[in-house]
């Protein structure tokens, strides 16, 4: 338990052969759910989204318990889970009807596209968001018609466990949901060996072995990986709003967030005044655990992340930054709590110039134009998450389009784009391959077949329709065809 430290509970561990057999079990279940009707499956995510909030007190007990986080950053992901329910609740059965598509020879051809479940989908999810990634993922490939065989870190299994069984009483049979629990390096590649398809959620390190295991295989993955996401403050922004952003943004789930800033690049006509004010409000965030809303911000999950984000924070100021809030372990309110942190002067040859520090440390960076921003902002490896705060929506939004981020908000850190849920959310470069939320995170957990029916007359030579005579009419037809601006 994070907030003492203290043992919360032990689980067994499964074995590469009860991985086996849990796989089996969820494929058997799988057949009977994926020929019941979508609507049906809707109506259980429906039920589901009603028992999450309903159970919502509960919930947050378990991830904060789990996790260490704040009860504010707790909430957000039950907000966030009932938010998907809702959302794939109500459009499954749209998106996963047969479409009517172009044929090749209007009137001729009817052509339809089919979506199928690929059969067993493997998750792998991370121990920071532990409801939001354990849920979000499975809430998809369940009502495309999927089995799911989950992995989640066993520092955050509970969670797992409990939103399942609110599944389970809002109707999802058994044994199409599979959590098995054990050492990520034995479980996981058993998980991806028994699977269909992958969503994995990690390092960028341990995504890189997932794809290529899966490529192996042949199987789609669909990756969320590492990020150094930037903000970047306009000279006309608003800096009372972009405080506040910098704060949420850089701080919720104490900076264990895939999303979270960890990166401000700052006009330099603001830039002081913004440093001042951001590094102030640093240092008001309220750290503490309790199980209620009396803090800000909670703990880190446990003594190896302790130790990397105090090492960051070591090596940049040896290197010459200065830390202008935070900078320290908080260890009398428990073991693995560390302050808000903003530091300035951060070099290149520092570790947190580049490398995603996963907690509470953020770095600001005066620039003279919005080109120097955004040519800062893409000079990394990863491609995520990014924010840009201006009074001009407009302004802000030619910056966005520049970004290499697979998603970017404006005048928000992270949570408008994560949950606008209708839109497709995932990550560019070393940050991951496909996407989830939206039509796309739900069509990844089905494969396309197209059944095209023609009558009366063959698309290809017949009867007296060979040779240069087909070639004639062919030629005749397409052009027709672009001249009517028909696809």
């Amino acid at each position: 338990m994070p907030f003492t430290g203290a043992v919360l509970t032990r689980l067994p561990e499964t074995s590469v052969e009860q991985v086996g057999e849990a796989a089996r079990i969820a494929r058997a279940a799988q057949k009977s759910w994926a020929a019941s009707a979508v609507a049906s499956r809707a109506a259980v995510l429906q039920r589901w989204h009603d028992a999450v909030l309903g159970a919502a007190d509960d919930l947050c007990d378990v991830v904060q318990a789990e996790s260490g986080k704040s009860r504010r950053d707790a909430f957000e992901e039950v907000a966030d889970v009932a938010n998907t329910l809702r959302y794939y609740g109500l459009v499954a059965e749209r998106m996963l009807e047969p479409k009517r598509r172009h044929g090749v020879l209007p009137l001729l051809t009817r052509t339809v596209e089919l979506r199928h479940p690929h059969g067993l989908v493997g998750v792998i999810s991370p121990w920071n968001y532990p409801l939001t990634l354990a849920a979000g993922d499975a809430i998809a490939a369940l009502v495309a018609g999927n089995a799911v065989l989950h992995k989640p870190d066993s520092r955050t299994a509970l969670t797992t466990l409990m939103v399942r069984e609110l599944a389970l009483g809002a109707g999802l049979p058994a044994g199409v949901w599979q959590v098995v629990v054990g050492d990520g390096a034995v479980v996981g590649p058993a998980v991806v060996g028994l699977s269909d398809h992958v969503v994995f959620t990690g390092s960028t390190a341990t995504g890189r072995i997932v794809a290529e295991q899966a490529g192996r295989r042949l199987i789609g993955a669909d990756l969320e990986l590492g990020g150094k996401n930037p903000m970047i403050v306009c000279a006309d922004a608003s800096l009372a709003r972009a405080v506040e952003g910098a704060v949420r943004g850089a701080f919720s789930s104490a900076g264990q967030l895939c999303l979270s800033i960890e990166r401000i690049y700052v006009h330099r006509s603001v830039a002081g005044e913004f440093t001042a004010r951001f590094a102030a409000a640093a240092r008001k965030v309220k750290l503490g655990a309790a199980f209620g809303y009396r803090y800000d911000m909670g703990s880190l999950v446990g003594p190896a992340q302790l130790a990397k984000v105090q090492a960051h924070v070591d090596d940049a100021v040896a290197r010459g930054a200065s830390v202008l809030a935070g900078g320290a372990p908080r260890t009398g309110l428990g073991p693995y709590f560390f302050e808000p942190t903003v530091l300035t002067g951060v070099p290149s040859t520092a570790t947190c110039f580049a490398t995603e520090t996963f907690g509470p440390v953020v770095s600001v960076y005066p620039v003279d134009t919005d080109e120097e921003a955004i040519a800062a902002a893409n000079a990394s490896e990863f491609g995520l998450n990014a924010a840009v705060y201006s009074r001009s929506v407009r302004h802000a939004r030619a910056i966005a389009e520049r970004l290499e981020a697979g998603t970017v908000n404006i005048n928000e850190p992270y949570a408008a784009a994560w949950g606008s849920v209708d839109a497709p959310m995932g990550g560019v470069k070393a940050s991951g391959i496909g996407r989830r939320h939206g039509r796309d995170g739900l069509l990844a957990h089905t494969w396309a077949q197209t059944i095209a029916a023609q009558r009366l007359w063959p698309v290809g030579e017949h009867g007296p329709l060979r040779g240069r005579v087909y070639q004639r009419l062919m030629t005749a037809g397409l052009k027709t065809l672009k001249g009517l601006r028909r696809p």
